[in-house]
């Protein structure tokens, strides 16, 4: 009779191990972890915001993490997902040939990635590449920067960091367009790594060694705000500053007539667009379009700009 109770409760125990790693199994498939450089940056939390949003409409749990632009660190977020058994990790990436490494790992444990925002340097490792069209975008601004300037005049560009395909994408849409006018006269040009600090401290000493510029085009609009910031404390606020993203801040200094325009990327939507790709492939097995897919931006300036909200445009 003993015999006969240990093998029940034995056989129960086995079905509990069974059942339960069943269920964590159920539950780890349910997980979609979406990983994003620093939330301090409006369009990176706006991209979290919209995934989390899209993922829990679809049924997931979530886990929002942040790189910080490392790729060391980004390289553990994967193990961090992989670990917890996530189902697809939606990614904005710390890096185009760094990042390889990790879609890689994540794709061999059977995890597909989908990448927004920035693309990587190989194809057939991520599902889907989906990025905002930043040479189109960027030849938007150039062609708005070209006519606030009356074609003419010394400027300044700043560039984003060094690393991101992005960068180097819009740099050569604005110059592209603004290369067309030779009275338009760029008199320096640096990386201040898309960030508002750095570019209020690059902008100050740029305006040390050239106070006669007309001008600033910037890679993103944080870099935009830091810029105009500078210009403003140094009495010059009537110099034309065109940005890059759609933030909110952008927004409200070109309506408040500081900024003078910038270019939306619908960070919010594609966040959510990798989102539902991830569940139709986990569903399906394919998300029915190409890897690479580009969305196209729209021009901001005094005429719309009251439209925006959270790198949207309403109708």
């Amino acid at each position: 009779m003993k015999t006969f109770a240990k093998s029940v409760l034995a056989a129960g125990v086995a079905l509990s191990v069974v059942l339960g790693g069943a269920l964590s199994a159920s539950a780890a498939e349910k997980l979609i972890v979406v990983i994003t450089p620093s939330h301090d940056n409006p369009f990176f939390k706006s991209e979290a915001v919209g995934a989390e949003a899209k993922a829990k409409e679809l049924g997931y749990e979530t886990l929002s993490l942040v790189h910080d632009d490392d790729a060391n660190k980004q390289s553990e977020l994967f193990d961090t997902a992989i670990a917890r058994g996530a189902s697809a990790i939606i990614l904005d990436n710390a890096g185009a040939d760094a990042t390889v490494a990790a879609v890689k790992k994540a794709k061999a444990a059977g995890i597909p990635s989908f990448l927004i925002d920035r693309e990587i340097n190989e194809t057939g490792v991520a599902v889907s590449q989906i990025v905002s069209n930043n040479y189109q975008g960027a030849k938007l601004g150039g062609e708005e920067f070209v006519a606030l300037m009356g074609e003419k005049g010394n400027f300044v560009e700043l560039v984003g960091r060094e690393s991101d395909t992005n960068a180097g994408i819009r740099s050569q849409g604005y110059h592209d367009v603004i290369d067309q006018y030779p009275d338009l006269k760029m008199v320096a040009r640096q990386s201040a790594n898309w960030s508002q600090p750095e570019a209020f401290e690059k902008m100050e000493t740029i305006l040390q060694a050239h106070p006669d510029i007309k001008g600033v085009i910037s890679g993103n609009d944080t870099m935009a705000m830091g810029a105009y910031a500078a210009l403003k404390a140094a009495g010059k606020g009537d110099v034309i500053v065109v940005g890059f993203d759609g933030s909110n801040d952008v927004r409200d200094s070109i309506t408040s007539g500081g900024i003078k325009a910038t270019v939306l990327q619908p960070a919010y939507r594609i966040a959510q667009i990798a989102v539902e790709q991830a569940d139709k492939y986990l569903k399906t097995g394919s998300t029915g379009v190409a890897e690479k897919q580009l969305m196209d931006c729209v021009l901001i300036n005094s005429d719309n700009a009251a439209k925006l909200e959270t790198f949207a445009l309403s109708e």
